[in-house]
């Protein structure tokens, strides 16, 4: 028994279900792709030290480590010297912002925590700045210690290679601007390899 029997279809409805499905095949491959966007002349990126107008110390170190470490373990750009590089990523860290989000009895428990930023990247064969965005965030929110409780929200192997900060009074607050470093450096990492 043929599936067009076993269903009832006829031959010219079997057919044109055929087609149909012929002419969808062509559009399942459309969407999502692992290939990068990036122009394919593009090889390597040079990640320039971040300067910090912050008025805070010990986050320009952090936030570029980062962003070379994602370079390296996604291998589409190879991080190597400026002078040998096609790219040139350079930035500046501009401001920390802490709003408290939630009180218990006017004590603040839980803050948002912001790092801005200004990026550019710029073609080191022309000299030409592809892209330059003045004003990038990563953000994290954060239980203080009168929460009493822990924001550990971070999976898998990510805190292993979340950055030390140490520029703040407690150590929940330094979490938070390593948490926030790190969502910018994935942030500025992905406008890199994906322009579009």
């Amino acid at each position: 028994m043929t599936v067009m029997a076993r269903y009832g279809l006829s031959r010219s409805c079997g057919l044109l279900l055929l087609g149909a499905l012929g002419a969808m095949l062509p559009l399942a491959g459309c969407g999502y792709t692992t290939q990068s966007s990036l122009d394919p002349m593009y090889q390597s990126i040079a990640v320039s030290p971040f300067y910090d107008k912050s008025p805070h110390y010990d986050l320009q170190a952090p936030l570029t480590n980062a962003l070379t470490r994602k370079f390296l373990t996604d291998k589409r750009l190879k991080v190597v010297a400026p002078d040998e590089a096609d790219l040139l990523l350079e930035g500046v860290v501009l401001d920390v912002n802490r709003r408290g989000l939630t009180t218990d009895r006017d004590e603040v428990t839980q803050s948002l925590l912001v790092v801005t930023a200004s990026v550019r990247l710029t073609d080191l064969k022309t000299g030409a700045v592809l892209w330059q965005e003045p004003v990038v965030a990563g953000e994290t929110s954060f239980y203080t210690r009168a929460a009493g409780a822990s924001s550990d929200r971070l999976r898998g192997n990510a805190e292993v290679y979340l950055a030390t900060v140490r520029s703040f009074a407690s150590e929940e607050e330094n979490r938070a601007a390593s948490e926030a470093l790190e969502q910018l450096a994935s942030d500025i990492f992905f406008r890199v390899v994906e322009p579009w």
